[in-house]
């Protein structure tokens, strides 16, 4: 895939109106002796319902990726059926959606009309992306890969599907010699600071400072 634009945007993981992801109304969690339940902080999003979780979700995408713009989504649209993926799709104003399939888009995969509500549907891709001077390429994977396709060419990976966080989204390894980074950054929902899409040049730049300041 090739794209001639600098108005490109990329998120993963947005599990619309997936219930235990939202902590006020998740079950994912443990009781203790006494019948208290306490919900798992690290695996959940700080908001008290579904509503508010997938309002938010919304709006922040159409306020940030205009309608001529692309958005690359690298799987987990969305959760409860086949009418929470038209739901979510019609809510969003972007008129170009590339969709990675996730684990969690069996509906999607299967369902030959609901991938009409997408630019393309793939299970990988190889993006290729020229604008003016500047030139870069990714391989497209819901799943997070160690070893890519034009890696030593700085070609970057792009994943979801670990809801990383911090430095965590970036590929980094701790080993006894020291920490090592790559070209690789989990780009999911969970770990965005506001809880947006990222625009390809935030993107590449978070990648390159995480790597100027990591590597050995």
């Amino acid at each position: 895939m090739k794209l001639q634009s600098s108005n490109i945007w990329f998120t993963s993981d947005t599990h619309y109106s997936h219930t235990n992801i939202c902590r006020g109304v998740s079950r994912w969690g443990n009781t203790d002796e006494e019948g208290n339940f306490e919900v798992n902080v690290n695996a959940t999003r700080d908001f008290p319902d579904l509503e508010i979780m997938n309002d938010l979700m919304v709006d922040n995408i159409n306020r940030n990726v205009d309608a001529n713009d692309y958005l690359i989504h690298l799987g987990d649209w969305s959760f409860g059926g086949i009418e929470r993926v038209t739901e979510f799709r019609e809510k969003i104003n972007c008129k170009n959606i590339v969709l990675i399939l996730g684990n969690h888009d069996h509906h999607i995969q299967r369902e030959k009309s609901l991938q009409k509500l997408f630019t393309h549907v793939t299970h990988y891709d190889e993006l290729k992306v020229t604008h003016k001077h500047d030139s870069h390429k990714f391989v497209l994977c819901h799943y997070p890969i160690i070893s890519w396709n034009g890696q030593r060419d700085g070609t970057i990976m792009l994943h979801g599907h670990q809801h990383l966080k911090g430095d965590d989204r970036f590929g980094i390894y701790r080993h006894e010699k020291g920490i090592e980074s790559q070209k690789r950054m989990d780009i999911g929902l969970c770990g965005s600071p506001d809880f947006r899409p990222y625009h390809i040049d935030e993107l590449v730049k978070e990648i390159n400072i995480v790597n100027n300041r990591l590597v050995l």
